[in-house]
């Protein structure tokens, strides 16, 4: 099966990994942190980071033609799960915003550390799009923003 790399431009340039990998009809989107498009960590605590994060993987998702509603799967690996949890209520408010009431399956993972030391939260998911939008998409070429892994 082919597969091609998306790396929306709007995000940090990768180096040695994709924002997200279309393969048939599904997008694996890689762990995306609260990196704006500099490559810095936002400002803020839990809520702030979120948002960023998820926005991202939003954008990649976009950019590989798909939709908050085409996830099927999303985990959040977290610094601090009970800063995550005392935030619970505006993180849901923030997620419907950006995303509806489409909740796929998910998982919260507790981990001591993440790749930028002052990152609170990072958010991997996985999204069908249909094979009509993939295979639309690989007839064109590759999509703006497609990249290598290297």
């Amino acid at each position: 099966m082919s597969h091609y790399n998306v790396n929306p431009s709007s995000l940090a340039a990768p180096s040695g990994f994709a924002h997200g990998t279309v393969a048939g009809g599904t997008v694996y989107l890689g762990g995306q942190t609260a990196m704006d498009g500099t490559g810095a960590i936002v400002a803020g605590g839990i809520v702030e980071q979120f948002t960023q994060a998820f926005s991202n993987v939003l954008v990649t998702l976009a950019e590989a033609g798909g939709t908050p509603g085409d996830l099927v799967s999303v985990t959040i690996y977290l610094t601090d799960v009970e800063d995550y949890q005392r935030h619970g209520r505006e993180i849901g408010r923030i997620w419907r915003e950006m995303a509806g009431t489409h909740y796929p399956a998910m998982a919260g993972i507790g981990v001591t550390r993440l790749w930028q030391a002052e990152a609170l939260i990072e958010i991997q998911g996985v999204a069908v799009i249909g094979t009509d939008a993939a295979g639309a998409a690989a007839a064109a070429g590759a999509p703006a923003g497609e990249g290598s892994v290297a």
